[in-house]
């Protein structure tokens, strides 16, 4: 281990292996089903995965010490960015101040903030106020972004949804990070929203606090290989998003749990083709670490034979697990694996329609792809933790498929 992962991996509280599993397994767990709860749950315990912070450096060193472990070299492939840094947030009114997280694409107020009158997002009100769903394909997120791009109001604020626990923020993920548009714009909890549905029938006067400045910082893709006995085949790319907002236990951990499953799977039965492994950062903010990743790689998302997404809250407790396929015959291929494991998703994208997470950068680019993510009452949401959000049965059944996909697909 080099003396910076040594260094990172000092931050981090000894994680011993699960010593009660049974309160997640209905039976005594396999070798397998306690690799990918500790997996999860070391995630998870780290803390807020935010590109570019202490905690998103410490567990890229993290996991690429696993994969080192495993017997085959990592690395971790720095990407330079202006990470924000949040000096002051607050939404004050009626007298009370709400802790507030701001957008990471908006432009932002000095330390005094901004005061004017409530109103809903769309009327003449100097601050615009909209509960969001927690789906970001809403027709109200898509009138969000218009009228941000209009900077009809002078500032914003987003209350997370009410299916949302009371007293924590759904973030939404940063789009525009690197070309930020509108105005200054607050996320805030929705235990206050009958108050301030009231404050905005009277058009109160209220205050929005966004003092943030942008500071030069560093976040890493984590990548290895696995050299394929037939060098003149095309690759396979395997790749997992490895930050968020939050703990992210279901939205990232199962990703990153399989991620491993695959790499270990394909240590013992070494594969024909080669297989690339990204672990990429920056996903909260417009998939940052996988357009450096392609920049760095331009002829690989269309050349690969095949990338393997594995994509958000497909570990989630009552989710719905969404596949989304480049073609008829991925689809097919990977519909023979899904019936002997007795699985099916509850979810197709259609094929011609362009993907949700890291799989419309291949979409674009016109290469092929199987993706796998899900539904997630507590998306972008910090209640997503170990061991409650994730249902790690199902998590594990998912994994057992998608790796013997991967498996096949490499003897291609």
């Amino acid at each position: 281990m080099s003396s910076t992962r040594r260094q990172f991996l000092s931050w981090l509280p000894a994680m011993p292996l699960l010593s009660n599993p049974a309160f997640v397994f209905s039976q005594e767990p396999s070798a397998q089903e306690l690799r990918i709860a500790d997996a999860i749950r070391q995630y998870s315990a780290q803390g807020y995965h935010r590109t570019g912070t202490a905690v998103d450096t410490v567990s890229g060193a993290w996991l690429s010490d696993r994969i080192q472990d495993l017997g085959i070299p990592a690395f971790m492939d720095p990407i330079e960015l202006d990470r924000v840094e949040v000096l002051y947030a607050s939404f004050e009114f009626n007298g009370r101040q709400v802790d507030a997280v701001p957008l990471y694409d908006c432009h932002y107020t000095d330390v005094n903030g901004i005061t004017g009158t409530l109103g809903p997002l769309g009327s003449d009100a100097e601050l615009g106020v909209v509960m969001l769903p927690p789906t970001t394909s809403s027709l109200i997120h898509s009138q969000l972004d218009e009228i941000r791009r209009s900077n009809q109001h002078r500032a914003i604020v987003i209350v997370s949804d009410a299916s949302y626990p009371a007293d924590g923020i759904a973030t939404l993920n940063a789009e525009d990070f690197a070309t930020p548009i509108g105005p200054p714009t607050l996320q805030i909890a929705n235990e206050h929203w009958n108050e301030l549905q009231e404050a905005m029938a009277n058009r109160t006067e209220a205050t929005v606090v966004a003092f943030c400045e942008r500071k030069e910082s560093k976040a890493y893709n984590v990548s290895t290989r696995i050299d394929g006995t037939d060098p003149d085949l095309a690759p396979i790319v395997v790749m997992t998003p490895r930050s968020g907002w939050w703990r992210c236990a279901s939205e990232r951990g199962g990703g990153i749990a399989v991620f491993m499953e695959i790499i270990q799977a394909l240590l013992e039965e070494p594969p024909a083709r080669d297989v690339i492994f990204t672990a990429n950062s920056g996903h909260e903010l417009g998939h940052l670490g996988l357009d450096l990743m392609l920049h760095a790689n331009p002829a690989l998302a269309n050349d690969a034979a095949i990338w393997i997404h594995l994509g958000a809250n497909f570990a989630a407790t009552n989710t719905q697990v969404r596949l989304q396929y480049s073609s008829q015959a991925v689809k097919q291929r990977s519909a023979a694996h899904l019936r002997r494991s007795a699985l099916s998703p509850d979810i197709e994208t259609p094929i011609e329609s362009r993907p949700l997470g890291e799989a419309r950068n291949i979409f674009d680019a016109q290469g092929q792809f199987l993706s796998i993510l899900g539904s997630n009452p507590l998306f972008h949401h910090p209640d997503d933790r170990w061991p409650d959000a994730v249902d790690l049965v199902k998590t594990v059944k998912w994994a057992n498929a998608i790796k013997n996909i991967v498996l096949e697909l490499s003897r291609a």
